[in-house]
């Protein structure tokens, strides 16, 4: 089978590209070159994907019997590409988010849930927003055709080569050793896939020819929030600090989401500075209970999450410091302040206040 890959060399992408060519499939990349290094094996064409004279270059005189899209993030995207792949391809898979969906994360979500009203012909370069990929399905839909065209709504991706920083946070933060702040509620069930099952599932249904939706993410509960992070501490090992001296292990300290939440200059922010820590807040019920049944009756298989963990952490020995990443572990993105994971003082701070 001959597939395009919109993106292809970053995390889902590249994940997408190995599980494929694992196959035995034949696979064309089509990216900037900037975001990873493509995988060997594959066709790395290189483009804009906002430039309709980069897309022409791209489509003429070939044919491929799917394309795979995990990058668009605008609707213009979405929209150019599939208006000019739709008469050089059989079959579109756009990768999706449970972030399209409007009850999201306050409700349970499944494949008849309704989308944010962002339509198909938003104007580019709108700021980042959850509505935004609702209006990348519709481009997509109204480009292509609804009838060659496969919608998979993720979940929480994580695994090796992740570059959203949850994951790898925490399996860092771990091998710095000591007390950890651990927020919340151990018993909170989550809801996270491997970013390898989920491009396998991929795979699957797109050879299968399906289209239609389906929320693609691990069961409800798959696992819990004090498994995740016990799991990230069991998986380090033995906690080492610069030139390899070893540091105390790491020991988890629980603190309630309300003292976390409490305003003042040592309120935390959720997700980001604490990665995955969703507190049990009305507006984040549903946030780890979509309904994957759609998938796991069409063959959704997900690994324990101790696999995903261990096969990380040996990644990320194997990457090294990341060229962004700090003395304390902190990652900036693009040279701003922003910073995924809280800052060493203020953990420190809270854990001496709270614990």
């Amino acid at each position: 089978m001959r597939i395009l890959l919109l993106g292809g060399s970053s995390f889902l992408g590249r994940a997408f590209a190995s599980e494929s060519l694992t196959r035995g499939h034949d696979v064309t990349t089509f990216n900037r070159g900037r975001s990873g290094t493509d995988l060997p094996g594959v066709e790395a064409l290189r483009g804009e994907r906002d430039s309709a004279d980069d897309l022409a270059r791209l489509v003429e005189g070939r044919h491929w019997d799917a394309v795979v899209d995990t990058s668009a993030q605008q609707p213009a995207q979405a929209a150019l590409s599939a208006r000019l792949l739709r008469a050089h391809a059989d079959h579109y898979t756009f990768v999706s988010s449970v972030h399209a969906f409007s009850d999201w994360p306050a409700l349970v979500v499944d494949e008849t849930s309704p989308l944010h009203p962002c339509p198909a012909d938003t104007p580019p370069d709108q700021p980042p927003g959850n509505p935004l990929k609702a209006g990348c399905e519709r481009a997509v839909l109204e480009g292509f055709g609804a009838d060659r065209t496969l919608i998979l709504n993720s979940g929480l991706l994580i695994g090796p080569h992740e570059n959203g920083g949850r994951l790898p946070w925490w399996l860092e933060r771990m091998a710095r050793g000591g007390p950890v702040l651990a927020p919340g509620d151990p018993d909170r069930a989550m809801q996270v896939i491997d970013v390898r099952d989920f491009a396998a599932f991929g795979v699957d249904v797109l050879v299968a020819g399906r289209t239609g939706r389906f929320v693609t993410t691990a069961p409800a509960g798959n696992v819990t929030f004090g498994e995740f992070l016990a799991t990230c501490a069991e998986v380090v090992g033995e906690p080492t600090g610069a030139g390899g001296d070893v540091r105390p292990p790491a020991e988890l300290v629980w603190v309630a989401d309300g003292p976390l939440l409490a305003e003042g200059p040592d309120s935390v922010e959720p997700w980001s500075e604490l990665p995955l820590w969703a507190p049990d807040v009305p507006e984040l019920a549903g946030v780890w209970l979509a309904d994957t049944g759609r998938a796991r009756a069409a063959g959704l298989r997900c690994r324990p999450f101790a696999e995903t963990a261990r096969d990380t952490w040996a990644w990320l020995r194997q990457r090294g410091p990341a060229a962004d990443t700090d003395a304390d572990g902190l990652k900036g993105r693009q040279g701003a302040a922003r910073r995924t994971g809280i800052v060493p003082a203020k953990e420190r701070r809270l854990l001496a206040a709270l614990a």
